[in-house]
């Protein structure tokens, strides 16, 4: 039997391999793996790697500024393709970002939850970006064929040294934001009845939504753990560190029930908004 890599040189792999399909195979094989080891309680060591500043990529998609994409007219097939698109572009960072949480700050020390909650968590957006592009592919696209925005990385390399503000930006503003606009999405494919592959991916939007609830709760976990280790109110570290590294106010209108949910009460997030 082939003795298990320690976590972080999983986590490196990933993060080094280009291709979006490649990158997911061997994201749920690792998880896979780290499940089993759990499972016989023979967990391989965490280990340290040196991740890449920004991790690999294909060629394709073109990244541009957020501001030149061209924006999405959802009442068209085309239209409603490029929103999926931009789907599997936001998964496939959330791949790269999961494992990046791993392998970047094994300095500081953590419970084995902590570990176990990102590896599933990265397993999870690998298939959600599978179940996008299978989508795109039965729509006659394929993820790489539309131009990209360039900043989903930004808040990675401004956190790469505070592990506080990595759980404070990424789950609990990013993904947060999915759970407000995932459902309008939804609803764009269930209207759109003319569109034989509609069902699918209205179908594949609502595990997402299901699932993502889960990886803000992570984060909002491991948050308030760090927040007790160094005896910091939560709320106002929150502030604070939202303040410093995410660039703009927070958009409103918020998914409250869903935010709630995954542990974020409104007065985390209602002072930051516009």
């Amino acid at each position: 039997m082939t003795e298990m890599l320690p976590l972080a040189k999983m986590a490196e792999a990933v993060l080094s391999t280009a291709c979006g399909r490649e990158k997911t195979a061997l994201s749920r094989r690792f998880a896979a793996q780290w499940q089993g080891a759990r499972d016989t309680g023979a967990l391989p060591p965490i280990g340290h790697a040196h991740p890449p500043l920004r991790p690999a990529r294909p060629d394709k998609p073109d990244l541009l500024d957020p501001r030149d994409v061209p924006r999405r007219r959802t009442g068209t097939q085309a239209g409603r393709i490029a929103l999926l698109h931009a789907v599997a572009h936001i998964e496939l960072n959330a791949v790269d970002l999961h494992w990046d949480i791993i392998a970047r700050f094994t300095e500081t020390p953590m419970p084995a939850g902590f570990y176990d909650d990102w590896v599933k968590a990265a397993d999870e957006e690998s298939k959600h970006f599978n179940l996008m592009a299978d989508c795109l592919e039965a729509m006659g696209s394929q993820y790489g064929a539309l131009p990209a925005h360039a900043g989903m990385w930004r808040a990675a390399e401004d956190t790469a040294q505070d592990l506080m503000g990595r759980l404070a930006v990424v789950p609990m503003v990013l993904e947060a934001r999915g759970l407000d606009v995932t459902p309008g999405m939804i609803s764009i494919f269930e209207r759109a009845t003319d569109d034989a592959c509609a069902a699918q991916a209205a179908e594949a939007l609502r595990i997402i939504y299901a699932e993502e609830v889960h990886h803000v709760a992570y984060g909002s976990k491991w948050f308030h753990f760090l927040c007790g280790r160094h005896e910091l109110d939560p709320k106002e570290a929150f502030h604070s560190l939202v303040q410093r590294y995410f660039h703009g106010a927070l958009k409103p209108p918020f998914n409250e029930e869903k935010r709630a949910e995954a542990g974020l009460p409104p007065d985390f997030y209602w002072p930051l908004a516009h």
